[in-house]
């Protein structure tokens, strides 16, 4: 299925074979502009960062904040979450699990929350207790639902991968440190 690949880099160079110096001299200045700092607009109110999943499956991440920046990496998983750090017009600018960063438009990303299971095979519990029945094994990889972190069990989260169940907050990314989810 492909579970481990998320993103596909794009290294094709033809556009400079095709239009020569001045598209390499393009691409070169798009992409120093890419790390200037961006201003979040003030009509957006949600805060920064903040997790969200992607709506597609597969999504250009771009050098920067528009269509005329350069494509690094192709998202290839629909839900998976994905941090958002930035944001400008209707671009936001995005981390994910992997700490890779780009931009894409706001289309491209939902409100609602996932969660991708980190590090080693990790159990899924009955109830937010390491000793409660154990309901399944979750593979590093595995993306799934982010139902809720409640505030009375700050270590946990209950999920949903298929099948419902409690894991350990440190055991997958998608939630932020401390972060209440209704």
């Amino acid at each position: 299925m492909g579970w481990r690949l998320t993103k596909t880099p794009v290294t094709d160079l033809s556009i400079l074979r095709r239009n020569g110096v001045i598209a390499g001299l393009a691409v070169l200045l798009l992409t120093l502009l890419a790390g200037a700092p961006v201003q979040a607009e003030e009509k957006d109110k949600l805060p920064l960062p903040r997790f969200v999943s992607m709506k597609h499956g597969l999504v250009n991440l771009r050098a920067g904040p528009g269509k005329r920046y350069p494509v690094q990496w192709v998202l290839q998983r629909k839900g998976m979450p994905v941090e958002i750090i930035g944001e400008f017009d209707t671009w936001r600018k995005i981390r994910d699990w992997q700490g890779d960063e780009g931009w894409v438009i706001e289309q491209a990303v939902s409100g609602e929350r996932s969660f991708i299971v980190t590090g080693e095979i990790r159990a899924l519990h009955s109830s937010a207790d390491p000793e409660a029945d154990l309901v399944a094994r979750l593979e590093p990889g595995v993306i799934g639902k982010l139902l809720s972190c409640p505030a009375d069990t700050p270590d946990w989260c209950r999920v949903d991968a298929g099948v419902k169940g409690w894991i350990q907050r440190e055991q997958f990314w998608g939630v932020l440190p401390g972060e209440v989810v209704q």
